[in-house]
């Protein structure tokens, strides 16, 4: 696995996956929008909850300031629709149970977790302007971080 680096104003790379509604979502489907694409471990567990409920309380914003959240982990669309139902969320989350999306954009990464090493995605956001471009990369963010970061992103 080559390591990807992706920086500001790099051409965001595209991707088609399935939502958590099971429909096909293509990234070049939000040209002429701002597209807060962020990276999340796993459904349901807590630094996950924390990212996923700080970008629902700012949806209304984000929406105002032209722009879409769209969030991205390894987990199913059952696992999704549950999550959503749970936290009530109400935007798009998408299903990348292969890591490729994870791959492309470099957060498919190695991880210790009580002494043991994997592959795992690693915390993060992308900001994507309207004609496809990298406005914004944080990897390795807190779930707040993620948030604050990304909103003020979006509003400038």
């Amino acid at each position: 696995m080559a390591e990807v680096k992706l920086k500001k104003g790099d051409l965001a790379p595209t991707f088609s996956a399935l939502d958590d509604q099971g429909r096909k979502v293509e990234l070049q489907s939000f040209r002429g929008r701002k597209v807060i694409l962020y990276f999340y471990p796993k459904d349901n567990t807590p630094g996950c909850v924390k990212q996923a409920q700080g970008f629902q309380e700012n949806l209304k914003a984000i929406v105002k300031a032209g722009a879409v959240v769209l969030g991205v982990s390894p987990d199913g669309v059952e696992s999704h629709q549950r999550f959503k139902l749970k936290k009530g969320l109400e935007f798009t989350l998408l299903v990348d149970e292969d890591h490729g999306i994870a791959e492309s954009y470099g957060v498919w990464q190695p991880k210790k977790f009580m002494g043991k090493e994997y592959l795992g995605v690693v915390r993060s956001h992308f900001v994507i302007d309207e004609k496809g471009r990298l406005s914004d990369v944080q990897i390795k963010v807190s779930p707040a971080d993620s948030v604050e970061r990304a909103c003020r992103f979006i509003s400038e």
